[in-house]
């Protein structure tokens, strides 16, 4: 029965599902403080990541050991960021409804507000992307996590736009056509993600002169 041999494609698929399913779950009962999803997304990174270079161990353990190594600095970058984003929010929701209900100048003026606003939210939907990946397998300051976040989402901008794309799909499509696909939801769009990402991630962190060291883009530890 080759089919159902632990090396073949549909175990392989099957054993990535159940992965995705439980990172899922993890990640989701560890979130639920919410000050806490910085440090629960970074885990969850950090086990895709290893799921992805074939360099697993076991899920629970390394989830929970990355959770707890990356708490501290995951946080920081998590209360720098949410702030930001229901900022961002509620002042995109203002301009819509303010230009929604003007005419003539003030319509044209609210109309440019809105572009630098959905501009504002482009670049913080980058680093939002691509932060907590980049937390879980590099050494560095938290202003310098934010600075390379936004080079490297920038630098490799199709592979930023194919990461878009995956969350936006799960999303909608357990929104709009199949609710049970919830039970995978961020576990399986990290580790799609973390595929896409991984030679990106290989490449921002490798350093010839010593391949132990974690090195962000703008050559800071």
């Amino acid at each position: 029965m080759k089919f159902f041999s632990y090396d073949s494609k549909f175990s392989q698929i099957a054993l990535a599902l159940c992965q995705a399913c439980l990172l899922n779950l993890l990640w989701f009962v560890c979130s639920l403080p919410v000050f806490t999803i910085g440090a629960s997304t970074t885990a969850l990174y950090y086990v895709c990541i290893k799921i992805v270079r074939g360099e697993e161990q076991y899920v629970i353990p390394m989830f929970f050991r990355s959770f707890k190594q990356n708490f501290r600095q995951a946080t920081q970058l998590w209360l720098i960021l949410a702030p930001i984003g229901v900022l961002l929010a509620a002042d995109g929701y203002i301009l819509y409804h303010l230009r929604s209900h003007s005419k003539g100048t003030p319509a044209v003026f609210w109309t440019l507000l809105m572009a630098l606003m959905i501009g504002a939210a482009i670049l913080y939907t980058i680093i939002l992307m691509y932060v907590f990946p980049l937390t879980a397998i590099v050494t560095n300051t938290t202003k310098a996590m934010l600075k390379n976040s936004f080079l490297i989402g920038t630098h490799y901008l199709f592979a930023t736009i194919m990461v878009f794309a995956v969350h936006f799909a799960i999303f909608f499509v357990t929104v709009r056509f199949f609710t049970p696909l919830i039970i995978f939801g961020e576990g399986l769009a990290a580790m799609l993600s973390a595929a896409l990402l991984n030679n990106v991630l290989a490449a921002v962190s490798y350093d010839p002169e010593n391949e132990n060291s974690k090195e962000g883009p703008d050559g800071s530890n």
